[in-house]
């Protein structure tokens, strides 16, 4: 059992809560790492970042694992000092990367925003985990995320047993990492009622997390920080306040810039997945990844990529980690029921599935596509067939 922390002028101490260390011990009857189905990213890069903070003689702010340069290779890619390749988790302009990384160096909190499928979550994962080694202190924010989430609550039986105690405290995740000094994460941060963002003020601008009913606080520890994720469409449903928002740097992820990019993130996931997955092996499929990432970037920008076309654009927002769901759903449909190659009737399903949201309106927009761009482009015809079958299908 850890010692309890000490409160300033004899007030009464919190306990400091036991936690697991980073990826160390795993809760009781926990699966080892290479059995579950998602491993977090400092189990699934042990490797890259044990290389990375062995070879690494740059300077490291407090707490940290490594440098901040180490930190944007990790995320980036390239090769750790032993010759040890890195590959990239994220695929995008490096400044960006190094942004954000700054800003985890200093005394502000990192809010990443985007649009949906911009691996928002995937790069606060990667962040958290080269830091400090934990990925796994976060917040998930949703409409019924209470107050408790980010401060604290309370072991209800130990509470009417015993009223207020530091036994009875139970920690959140912010206040382990402010306890550890290490990285929390808020995910979807305006999903969050309002009331509740903003008890992550004081959090965020007197590094203090009060504790009133015991009559104490507990301070961040050197290296406590926070990195939230928000989603750009959202705006209207939980407006962070100005007072929240002044405490965050936000540094926008945008879509992939070029097609070739896009289907680089594509592939490489895709790979990833079906080994997490156990999928039976298929041929390279970068002909449909190809066709699937044009089908996406051409109905999200309302124009074909030659320009010359015009398009109307679903409701829906077609991301890359869309593309990758359909991708993947095709080639487990391609193993498991077809002839083991991924061909277009294996990710038409899935592309209309991601495109018809709204099953009248983007109906139209979907059918509009597929006669006035897909039916006339070479090299086209089987995927014209295979969407008109499976649009059929539904229809009847």
């Amino acid at each position: 059992m850890s010692e309890p922390t000490t409160a300033p002028g004899g007030a009464v101490p919190v306990p400091a809560v036991p936690v697991p260390a980073a990826t160390g011990d795993l809760p009781l009857g926990a699966a080892a790492p290479e059995e579950v189905l998602r491993p977090h990213a400092e189990q699934a890069y042990a490797g890259e970042l044990a290389a990375l903070a062995a070879g690494d003689d740059r300077p490291r702010p407090p707490q940290w694992r490594m440098s901040p340069s180490a930190v944007v290779t990790y995320l980036l890619g390239g090769e750790a000092a032993d010759g040890t390749p890195v590959t990239p988790k994220y695929v995008g302009p490096r400044r960006l990367v190094e942004v954000a990384v700054a800003t985890l160096a200093t005394d502000r909190a990192l809010l990443l925003l985007g649009v949906p499928g911009t691996a928002k979550t995937w790069v606060s994962e990667h962040l958290a985990a080269a830091v400090s080694g934990d990925s796994t202190l976060m917040v998930q924010g949703t409409a019924g995320t209470p107050e408790e989430a980010i401060r604290y609550g309370w072991n209800y039986a130990r509470l009417l047993s015993e009223g207020p105690s530091p036994a009875a405290l139970v920690a959140s995740p912010v206040m382990v990492a402010m306890r550890r000094g290490s990285v929390a994460r808020v995910e979807e941060l305006t999903r969050i009622p309002s009331d509740v963002q903003d008890s992550l003020i004081t959090i965020l601008s007197e590094k203090t997390l009060p504790v009133p009913e015991l009559g104490t606080e507990v301070q961040a520890t050197r290296g406590f920080t926070v990195i939230a994720t928000a989603n750009n469409r959202d705006r209207g449903v939980n407006e962070l306040s100005s007072a929240l928002r002044r405490r965050f740097n936000t540094v926008v992820l945008p879509l992939p810039a070029s097609h070739e990019d896009e289907v680089e993130i594509v592939a490489s996931r895709v790979a990833r997945l079906g080994s997490s997955l156990d999928l039976p092996p298929v041929p390279p499929a970068v002909e449909e990844i190809r066709r699937v990432v044009t089908v996406f970037r051409e109905l999200r920008s309302g124009t074909t990529e030659d320009g010359r076309t015009a398009v109307k654009s679903p409701s829906g927002t077609l991301s890359t980690a869309e593309a990758i769901s359909v991708v993947t759903g095709g080639i487990a449909l391609a193993a498991h029921f077809g002839d083991g190659v991924l061909r277009p009737s294996d990710v038409a399903a899935g592309i209309l599935g991601a495109v018809v949201q709204d099953p009248v309106a983007d109906a139209a927009v979907w059918t509009e596509y597929l006669e006035a761009v897909v039916r006339e482009r070479d090299g086209w015809e089987d995927f014209y067939r295979a969407c008109r079958d499976v649009v059929a299908g539904r229809a009847g």
